[in-house]
């Protein structure tokens, strides 16, 4: 990533400026990626566009972007204290069906069961 850019998205006041860049750029940006992330995940404190971005990154091409959503992901549960972005990031995840398949994706999906546990913290899995 060069300079201007880097002192550009360091200055991103809460994450919007770094997933625009995201956004618009996505056909361009693999090999910088992981700098991307680590910048969304400094500058977005609430979780806001780091679970959006990683709803995004999934829906372009899950596999291709699979390290950078599970980084993104971890970073969301840290973040969303008050649980108003993990209703929508599981389910644009797992599905509209993953309450069904709680068991099954809890035992192979950290990141599910830590957020299905903030969500759901009475009824277990």
């Amino acid at each position: 990533m060069d300079e201007d850019l880097k002192k550009k998205l360091r200055r991103d006041p809460n994450g919007l400026l770094t997933y625009e860049y995201i956004a618009n750029n996505i056909d361009n940006i693999d090999g910088i990626m992981p700098e991307l992330v680590q910048n969304m995940i400094m500058v977005d404190s609430k979780g806001q566009f780091v679970a959006s971005t990683a709803r995004y990154l999934h829906a372009i091409d899950a596999k291709k972007y699979a390290s950078a959503i599970d980084t993104l992901v971890k970073a969301a549960i840290d973040k969303d204290r008050e649980h108003v972005y993990l209703p929508d990031l599981i389910v644009a995840l797992w599905g509209n069906d993953y309450q069904e398949r709680a068991a099954e994706l809890s035992a192979s999906d950290d990141n599910f069961r830590r957020i299905y546990k903030r969500l759901y913290p009475a009824m277990g899995i």
